[in-house]
């Protein structure tokens, strides 16, 4: 029963990786590839579940995902993977198993796990030495050619400042004036002397001497 509530909790976003039939590469086939990416976004589309990343490998898939609220993951990953296998036997007329059952889960701390999670996700065709860079890899969320949920505000890093997250760089200009301290204080520099903006030299007034009362006197 621990097991079910650990998978349902809601708002929780989760590391999911499911595979093939027996790790066949059976998504190495162009157009099953594209049947399993458009349900995946599909359910993502309806509200199923938010998609963050993913990356669909020749035998098996990695996703970052929060289901809805009402919304179990077991269920979020059944649509998936259903209505992926019975497109797939639709179009491809056979009856041949795509999914393994079952899959791998793991829930997303914080934020130093989020990151972990995503460069692992992009850069997994890489590591399989499918490509050279994970925007090369047409199947998964690294090239940017799909439209992803951004992360999770309870995920997001730990910082009072905004994410500055596709800013343009600042002008010239604006930049050396955001070096510039507001407490730093104008340096003002002496022009030499005899320039036209120096100073007139002072020079001391006449020494004047006390008189001293003369040896005796007294006053």
């Amino acid at each position: 029963m621990g097991w079910l509530t650990r998978r349902t909790s809601p708002g929780s976003t989760y590391f999911v990786t499911t595979k093939a039939w027996q790790s066949t590469s059976v998504f190495q086939v162009a157009q099953i590839a594209e049947i399993v990416i458009s349900k995946t976004l599909e359910y993502q589309d309806k509200g199923n579940y938010l998609l963050h990343e993913f990356a669909l490998m020749p035998n098996h898939l990695h996703l970052i995902l929060t289901p809805a609220d009402d919304v179990t993951l077991e269920k979020a990953i059944q649509l998936m993977k259903g209505g992926s296998s019975h497109e797939i036997h639709t179009i491809r007329e056979n009856k041949l198993p795509i999914w393994q059952p079952g899959f791998h889960e793991s829930r997303v701390s914080d934020w130093l796990d989020y990151k972990k999670r995503v460069d692992y996700v992009r850069s997994n065709p890489v590591a399989a030495k499918l490509v050279d860079q994970p925007q090369d890899w047409t199947y998964g969320s690294g090239s940017g050619k799909y439209q992803l949920d951004p992360i999770p505000q309870g995920l997001k890093p730990p910082t009072s400042e905004p994410l500055n997250v596709g800013a343009k760089a600042p002008t010239p200009a604006v930049a050396e004036a955001q070096t510039l301290s507001p407490a730093t204080p104008e340096l003002k520099l002496r022009p030499p002397e005899g320039h036209p903006l120096a100073a007139p030299k002072e020079h001391p007034g006449p020494h004047k001497e006390h008189a001293v009362p003369p040896e005796g006197r007294h006053a």
